[in-house]
């Protein structure tokens, strides 16, 4: 009897051990989209996210388990070596998309992405297995990453100027940015896309507006399998929209939940969610 209770001493304190590594998250949500003059829907999401950690490793594992089947989002696991991480993503996203601009082949998108590091001026050197490589780092405030690719380099950098966040993307010659900065008490985002958003109010209790400006036609591009051609895996056409406007009022609750309620201009439709994280 005295072994048998050892052992089942020692099994708990194992268990115990091993859960403790271990954090558990999640969200669940249901909306109501009266969708303007067309039908109305209901529509439900929740969302489990487990991360387990031991020592300088970290596994991470998301998962949508709302409808029939439970489906895995993510899996990922990061470990640090020294001043050397690698980082490997196990989970392979369904890429193909019917929406506009959407991509047209389907890819692979698992691998592993090897950083280290480097004692030159805090830059971060990294190597992904599709032969990318990455330096980024913040230099006199200034964050700043280049990525090598075949065929398509990309630049990014941001900064916060005298109360105003910039950022720059430049990828494969295409450049787009974003300025926000806050105006009495509104924070205002403006977009090399025209796209306008404010917000306003406290936390939690907010109201932001935004607006879409119109998008023009953009004909199929013909990609590759290997997404190795100027094209990549290829997209979509985009079809031509006119702008809208959407206005979004958000509420928590002393309940734990949270109410919001969005105008779309566009349609002129309704949609009411109301959402939980745990």
């Amino acid at each position: 009897m005295k072994k048998l209770i050892a052992l089942f001493a020692a099994s708990t304190v194992a268990s115990t051990s091993a859960i403790a590594g271990i954090a558990l998250s999640g969200t669940a949500s249901v909306t109501y989209d009266d969708n303007g003059a067309a039908a109305s829907a209901t529509s439900y999401d929740a969302d489990l996210s487990a991360v387990g950690t031991t020592g300088a490793t970290t596994v991470t594992i998301g998962m949508d388990v709302n409808g029939v089947n439970a489906a895995i989002t993510g899996a990922d696991m990061a470990t640090t070596i020294g001043p050397v991480t690698v980082a490997a993503d196990m989970h392979d996203e369904t890429s193909l998309t019917t929406s506009t601009g959407g991509q047209t082949l389907e890819s692979t998108d698992t691998g592993v992405t090897v950083s280290l590091a480097a004692p030159i001026g805090d830059a971060t050197i990294g190597l992904n297995n599709s032969g990318d490589v990455t330096i980024s780092g913040t230099w006199s405030g200034v964050a700043v990453a280049h990525t090598v690719k075949d065929g398509s380099d990309k630049t990014t950098g941001s900064a916060s100027i005298a109360g105003m966040d910039i950022s720059l993307t430049n990828d494969g010659g295409s450049s787009t940015w974003s300025l926000g900065t806050t105006v009495s008490g509104v924070d205002l985002t403006l977009a090399s896309s025209k796209a306008v958003t404010a917000a306003f109010g406290l936390a939690g209790n907010t109201m932001t507006v935004s607006h879409t400006p119109d998008r023009a036609s953009a004909a199929a591009k013909i990609g590759t399998a290997n997404g190795d051609g100027a094209n990549g895996y290829g997209k979509n056409s985009v079809a031509s929209k006119t702008s809208f406007t959407t206005v979004a009022i958000s509420r928590d609750l002393t309940s734990g939940a949270a109410l919001s309620a969005t105008y779309n201009s566009f349609d002129e439709s309704l949609t009411l969610k109301a959402s939980v994280a745990f």
